[in-house]
């Protein structure tokens, strides 16, 4: 989410003749576009403004923003402890950047509020035709995926998450807005769209989507965005598992291209803990569910989220956690120690586990599933697999594909970014492919 919203960012700004440097000590305006789901991002950004101090003593000048979700937390306090920062915008107001920016030019300004009534903008991307002519070998952005942001906030309230306090209740997007946004970017060239939102299974739930206010559902959106012309690729994230209907499973089956792919955070193994955590299923609903999605996708890859360490964690909760990884055997996790976040129930809770059995726990589970996404990737040898060139280096062209594996491609093709072709993999490594790109491929 933040990745695309550091995009809207850019694209709205770009409109008032503000052009994107990659050098920070040349700005005239710095965004730091945070995340405070866990504590260490929001650590680094506190440090980041400190050492950005130094640059506004330089340049009395220059504009320092904070957006994003440690903007929306902290609100006035961010500027009492960081007085240098001139604006700090919350999760609502990134649509209107440019217009806070001049309120700011004299005094600091905040902006944080959650509108209950908040309505997604209609945000239609000003975009280019893609230009796939590479130089010196190296191409500077993927241009060929793009992230496009279906709903955003969240009704849940996890017990140890700030999304509902940092970016607010569910609210959906406009289907002919995102239909026309990825028509847009479609035609520019994009080959490949991911649909984005806290929980895109509730899509459609909590507000109208369509003009006439009938019923639009997640799995019904997948169908529309499908079927646009020159799409060749599609995905989704993120889902809860609470949501996760049959109809959704269906896409698969029906959607050729809805990539096999599926990133559905668990978080614990432990129905204790998922009880603590307020995740609303069960390790037997959730394994349920993997087992139905594999029924209709057989080549699905898998990937999840894991929390160690949550208060009230014993031995036998993590090693709970540990048997699912080992029955379901994911290509991949993003696992994390719990760290208390402001605002959040889970602070309440009693039974912290301390930071020694986190940082163990962690470690066993990572050395694990490293050992898994190892032999996982070990089934793609010798296979021909289509992938989608991202980039270009001066050794290899970086690839991905449909199950979201990168591949490194040696090739005496000519291979361009933005080319689907088919290759033979012949080598699997813990995160990521090699293979040669196959003759008589096509675009």
């Amino acid at each position: 989410m933040n990745e695309r919203d550091s995009e809207i960012l850019s694209q709205s700004l770009s409109q008032h003749d503000y052009i994107e440097t990659m050098n920070i000590d040349s700005a005239d305006l710095i965004i730091l576009n945070t995340c405070s789901i866990r504590a260490k991002a929001e650590q680094k950004v506190m440090s980041l403004l400190g050492y950005l101090r130094k640059n506004k003593q330089r340049n009395p000048d220059l504009k320092i923003c904070v957006a994003g979700c440690v903007a929306q937390q902290q609100g006035e306090s961010l500027i009492e402890r960081m007085p240098h920062v001139n604006l700090v915008i919350g999760t609502q107001h990134i649509y209107n950047i440019a217009n806070l920016l001049k309120e700011s030019e004299k005094i600091s300004v905040v902006k944080t509020t959650l509108d209950k009534n908040y309505v997604i903008p209609s945000f239609i991307p000003d975009v280019q035709p893609v230009d796939s002519v590479v130089t010196d070998m190296v191409t500077q952005e993927n241009e060929f995926s793009r992230f496009v942001t279906i709903m955003q906030g969240c009704n849940n309230y996890c017990t140890y998450c700030v999304v509902p306090y940092t970016r607010g209740r569910e609210v959906s997007r406009k289907v002919k807005d995102i239909v026309e946004e990825v028509k847009v970017l479609v035609h520019s060239g994009v080959q490949e769209i991911t649909l984005l939102g806290q929980n895109v299974n509730s899509y459609g739930m909590t507000n109208a989507v369509t003009d006439d206010g009938s019923p639009f559902a997640f799995n019904q959106l997948l169908r529309e965005v499908s079927s646009i012309s020159g799409l060749r690729r599609l995905r989704f994230t993120t889902s809860n598992p609470k949501d996760l209907s049959e109809d959704l499973m269906k896409c698969f089956v029906d959607l050729d291209n809805l990539c096999p792919q599926f990133h559905l955070p668990v978080q614990s193994g432990s129905n204790q803990i998922l009880q603590r955590m307020n995740r609303k299923y069960t390790r037997e609903k959730y394994l349920e569910l993997v087992e139905s999605l594999r029924r209709y996708c057989p080549e699905i890859a898998l990937t999840t989220d894991i929390i160690v360490g949550f208060p009230g964690e014993s031995t036998k909760d993590f090693m709970e956690t540990m048997n699912l990884l080992e029955t379901v055997r994911f290509h991949g996790s993003f696992s994390f120690k719990y760290s208390d976040r402001p605002g959040t129930a889970s602070v309440k809770l009693n039974n912290k586990v301390s930071e020694e059995d986190k940082s163990e726990r962690l470690a066993f589970f990572q050395k694990r599933q490293k050992e898994i996404s190892l032999e996982r990737n070990l089934e793609f040898l010798d296979k021909s697999l289509e992938v989608l060139v991202e980039s270009c280096g001066e050794d290899s062209y970086k690839c991905r594909t449909k199950t979201n594996h990168v591949v490194h491609v040696d090739s005496t093709l000519p291979l361009t970014p933005g080319q689907l072709v088919n290759v033979k993999i012949n080598h699997a490594g813990h995160h990521s492919l090699k293979g040669s790109a196959l003759v008589g491929n096509r675009n």
